[in-house]
């Protein structure tokens, strides 16, 4: 099968397409013949190395050869235990531990997979899984009159985020670079910042600010809460990760605003509700471009830039 493959940490350009063996499934995994791989921002931190987290497992060389976690297809094969699937099934999940998913078939745990909505393509159902269930965790706190700020607003995650926030009754003000302005306005923000311009944390106070992309001082993040807001990232330099639960947390108790990590928990019964959402039309799957197996690093260059409007799709 074809795969693209790396051997070290660093940029898009040392990725290659390969010919490599098929995966054969352990006794709880499953075979998939993968038709759709969207990009998530930890395959370019896989790929880069960078945050330090991202070497976990891997140290100086990569744990994984092929990254690709977010994926969809048709079970090829089952292991001996696997008693929920069978060939044939359409199937859609979050491989995170093991990726794989920029090849023409992957092996993933049974336990990370659900059964793809029939009304849903591959494509944006490959699309769902990690962004879906960091944006359903990260506004679990909204609702009607709560003032949200989402910081990287216009990228996968985001873009969720901010439907999900906005269908709550929430005032939503979406964070991202100029050329994702118009984009955050169509998905329901109410206010929209271009980050270059503007310093959101010097705005006004939030109750509820949901960083994509943290880098800041934990300072600057108390000062964007309001008296009982809560403050939560998603990812970043290991060093902001650290102050946000360490200072993050005695500023917290000294002032009232809460500062913390979002830890998103992984597994279908944390995105098939977006998905029954987007079924029945109530949120949208927003795809910007779909890229061929050959040309992944173009795809993780474009979501590792932030250019991104929504999800990166791969097709085999």
């Amino acid at each position: 099968m074809r795969a693209v493959v790396y051997e070290r940490y660093g940029l898009p350009d040392q990725l290659r397409v390969e010919e490599v063996p098929v995966p054969s499934p352990g006794a709880k995994q499953v075979l998939i013949e993968v038709v759709a791989t969207s990009v998530n921002l930890s395959d370019w931190e896989s790929l880069t190395g960078s945050p330090a987290y991202a070497r976990i497992g891997g140290l100086r060389t990569p744990s994984h050869r092929v990254l690709g976690s977010d994926i969809a297809g048709r079970v090829a094969a089952v292991g001996s235990d696997v008693t929920g699937f069978v060939v044939g099934d359409e199937v859609y999940g979050d491989n995170l531990g093991l990726m794989g998913g920029f090849a023409e078939y992957a092996v993933a745990p049974a336990a990370a997979l659900a059964r793809k909505p029939p009304e849903l393509t591959f494509a944006e159902a490959s699309a769902l899984p990690q962004a879906a269930a960091i944006a359903l965790q990260g506004t679990a706190r909204s609702r009607p009159g709560l003032r949200v700020l989402i910081n990287g607003a216009g990228g996968g995650a985001g873009s969720f985020a901010i439907q999900l926030a906005s269908r709550s009754g929430a005032h939503v003000t979406g964070v991202d670079n100029a050329g994702k302005l118009d984009f955050m306005r169509e998905l329901g923000a109410d206010e929209v910042v271009d980050y270059r311009n503007q310093d959101f944390t010097r705005l006004e106070p939030y109750d509820l600010v949901l960083d994509l992309v943290a880098h800041r001082s934990v300072f600057a993040y108390r000062r964007a809460l309001a008296r009982g807001g809560r403050y939560l990232c998603v990812g970043g330099p290991v060093r902001a990760l650290l102050r946000v639960v360490t200072v993050g947390a005695a500023i917290g108790v000294l002032t009232g605003r809460r500062l913390g990590v979002l830890v998103a928990r992984q597994g279908p019964k944390h995105f098939e509700p977006v998905a029954e959402r987007c079924v029945a039309g109530d949120l949208r799957v927003h795809i910007d471009r779909v890229f061929p197996l050959e040309e992944v690093p173009q795809a993780l260059t474009h979501v590792g830039e932030g250019r991104a409007l929504g999800k990166v799709v791969v097709t085999p």
